[in-house]
């Protein structure tokens, strides 16, 4: 038993130590940011998050389409709804974020107009799938379209808004959250934050992968 739950006890043991450690630790005075570098443990870790589990869902519809295998369809559905799930939250949090940090929680910033797009053709994908009756049909163009949604990540997220001005870290005249990163916060965020919840999107497309396998035994009498 200890076997199949050790990773879930890790996962609730890293993000009880991120959560404690994200409201309560030390973490540097920094300008611009203050005491909202702390949302760093949250909004970074999730988009980093978003990116295991798109990437994972990917790998499964590339696999669906050489083998057309109905379990790499559900896998590939699953990851990508938690990673959208992850996405969604990581647009939240950086919304609430640049509130607090520039003045206005959307601010047309290039790296915001890009998570959104990439998070609208996500969005695109699952409107996709729900529209096509036919299961072969919906698996093999729901795989075709995740492998161009995936390749439209790299401009939208880490292209393109890197090649203008941004207020965001890393862009031309972005803000000095992740210059010198404080020891302290790293430890946090690369020990406790992106493991963790990265454990907590793998628990929950677990659960929902066995409950589709299951609603298709069921559906088909196997």
């Amino acid at each position: 038993m200890l076997r199949q739950t050790w990773w879930k006890i890790l996962c609730v043991i890293l993000l009880a130590y991120t959560v404690i450690a994200g409201f309560l630790g030390a973490v540097p005075a920094k300008p611009i940011v203050n005491e909202t570098i702390r949302n760093l443990y949250f909004h970074v870790s999730m988009w980093m998050a978003m990116m295991v589990f798109l990437t994972v869902s990917v790998i499964f519809a590339v696999l669906y389409l050489r083998k057309p295998k109905h379990a790499y369809d559900i896998y590939s559905l699953e990851y990508a709804k938690v990673g959208i799930l992850f996405g969604t939250l990581g647009i939240i949090t950086g919304s609430e974020w640049a509130g607090f940090t520039w003045g206005a929680f959307w601010s047309n910033d290039p790296k915001q107009l890009g998570a959104m797009i990439a998070m609208l053709i996500y969005y695109a994908y699952l409107v996709l799938r729900n529209g096509i009756p036919d299961l072969d049909k919906r698996a093999r163009l729901g795989s075709v379209y995740n492998i161009f949604a995936f390749a439209m990540l790299f401009p939208t997220i880490w292209i393109l808004p890197r090649m203008t001005e941004s207020l965001h870290p890393g862009g031309q005249g972005g803000n000095p959250a992740f210059n010198d990163l404080d020891p302290r916060m790293a430890m946090v965020w690369l020990v406790g934050a992106i493991p963790g919840w990265s454990l907590l999107g793998v628990w929950i497309a677990t659960l929902r992968i066995r409950l589709a396998l299951l609603a298709e035994k069921k559906l088909y009498n196997i």
